[in-house]
């Protein structure tokens, strides 16, 4: 209860401050605000020597099919040497993988990537190492080590029965010393210890490493709320107010988002002149319940709500948004396999304000369910388990050649899920007031519509979506067919004088004149 009482205190005094008390110190190129970012798991996008394992090579080779897409980023899911799968227990921060290729592979990724106008940024993990790291191994067996205090370590007693603590072990088994150290995510990934002016300097140089020495332009932010508990969150947010500061010196106008999964009243402080953007986990949860439900109209007035409480903190966030990432059930098997509402999910996603995030393969509909590895299969490029760039490092339970139509076919086929994306995403891009303009909801007497307003200096647009798989007749306050243009329509649309009849799943953008 206090925790709860202590956050409304926090929210409150923040709302409450003028906004140039939080002016930004460095500028954040136009990228952000209003292109598309792709998130690719390595291990999972494009083999280039036909190890079964996506590598930095597969990736440079693809870049073209990218930028063909549209997408001006890619968030690289972690690229730095680990022992598990998914790499976000790191040994090095300051190097590649083997598995995924070395570091003239990877600048090399990022010449070609900027070559193409897209932008690189890395996940980076600083919330916590893994106990394989070398300063985890030295601190485990040595309790004078320097590095001792770059974990964060108790009296075995005084954390008997709590959870998150474990006892160090050698090889053997055997427990060493009489202390335990704090890991919350397991075992394997013991957390820093930010309290140590070491640690913090040891993350800024890794990052400066990348923004300098590589040429990235950016992190996704692992974890962000872990490093320090929740009841000491203003250590938090001072601690990325310094990261930003610090690396503002290296490399002005690079770019951070951070995930921070918990409620916008709690996600808001991050952006007090420490991150530039943060994820929309609210935004995220409400599309999907939307999509299953077919209850959309508070879409729009969330997603404006929302906007509302970041710009008092920060009038120059960003605000990533996305349907869903690795760490979730993927789009397509949140609403069964069907077609028509993952197109009405992708229209929401690239009208709706924000700087959108695509997890690779949603544009082809892949499907996947927890646990993890199953919402990381392997992208599907052609139709044959051979073909070149296919990734073998799991063997697929959702995502075949029986179950999903791969790139080569649906790039084929206009009514594909993949150019409903293409043209969604340039419909943004050309587009002045989706990129970068104003959410104006408009509230109709319709649960399954969701309809807005976008609004820019120079450009007026009604967007409508029917997340319902039955006709529906909507009349828009003031809008009046013979001034307006007709930009996009999922499907064919018929007007009854001013009033628009929208398919089922169907969307539709207008331009006011």
């Amino acid at each position: 209860m206090m925790k709860k009482i202590l956050l409304a205190l926090l929210s409150s005094a923040l709302c409450s401050l003028p906004l140039s008390s939080f002016s930004q110190k460095g500028p954040i190129p136009a990228h952000w605000h209003k292109g598309v970012t792709y998130e690719i798991f390595v291990r999972a996008f494009a083999d280039s020597n036909g190890d079964g394992i996506g590598d930095i090579k597969g990736m440079t080779r693809r870049l073209d099919y990218l930028q063909e897409l549209g997408v001006k980023g890619v968030w690289l899911m972690p690229i730095s040497p680990a022992p598990s799968y998914h790499k976000y227990d790191v040994v090095d921060y300051k190097d590649i993988d083997p598995e995924y290729g070395t570091m003239a592979d990877f600048k090399q990724f990022v010449k070609e990537a900027h070559a193409r106008d897209i932008k690189v940024i890395l996940d980076m993990v600083p919330n916590h190492s893994s106990s394989l790291h070398p300063w985890f191994q030295a601190a485990m067996k040595d309790p004078n080590s320097p590095y001792r205090d770059y974990y964060v370590w108790q009296d075995s007693a005084k954390v008997r029965g709590q959870e998150h603590w474990y006892s160090p072990k050698d090889a053997s088994g055997k427990i060493l010393g009489g202390q335990k150290y704090y890991g919350f995510f397991w075992h394997g990934m013991p957390d820093l210890n930010y309290d140590n002016p070491k640690v913090r300097a040891e993350m800024i140089e890794a990052g400066r490493f990348w923004l300098k020495e590589v040429g990235i332009d950016g992190f996704r932010l692992d974890a962000v709320r872990h490093v320090y508990p929740d009841a000491e969150a203003a250590k938090n947010h001072a601690w990325w107010r310094e990261f930003r500061r610090e690396l503002d010196k290296v490399k002005p106008g690079f770019f951070t988002v951070g995930e921070v999964w918990a409620p916008d009243s709690q996600v808001a402080p991050y952006l007090q002149q420490g991150l530039h953007s943060v994820f929309n986990f609210d935004l995220s949860f409400a599309l999907v319940k939307a999509l299953q439900t077919g209850d959309a109209a508070g879409l729009a007035p969330l997603h404006k709500r929302i906007q509302n409480l970041y710009q008092t903190v920060d009038p120059a966030f960003v605000d990533a948004t996305f349907l869903t990432n690795h760490d979730q059930n993927r789009i397509m098997s949140e609403v069964a396999g069907n077609t028509g509402k993952a197109k009405v999910a992708a229209a929401l996603l690239l009208t709706l304000p924000g700087s959108p995030f695509l997890y690779y393969g949603e544009e082809l509909g892949m499907t996947g369910m927890k646990p993890d590895e199953y919402i990381r299969e392997p992208f599907l490029w052609a139709d044959s388990l051979h073909s070149p760039d296919r990734t073998r490092w799991i063997s697929p339970k959702y995502n075949t050649q029986e179950t999903l139509k791969p790139l080569q076919e649906q790039q084929k086929d206009q009514s594909s899920l993949w150019h409903h994306y293409k043209t969604l995403i340039s419909l943004r891009e050309k587009n002045e007031a989706l990129h970068s303009g104003v959410l104006k909801p408009i509230i109709l007497p319709l649960s399954q519509v969701s309809a807005f307003r976008r609004i820019s200096p120079t450009q007026r647009l009604v967007v409508v979506h029917n997340t319902s798989d039955k006709e529906v007749t909507v009349a828009i306050p003031g809008l009046k067919k013979r001034k307006t243009k007709l930009l996009f329509a999922s499907q064919k649309i018929i007007w009854q004088k001013d009033q628009v009849v929208l398919p089922g799943y169907g969307s539709v953008v207008l331009e006011e004149k």
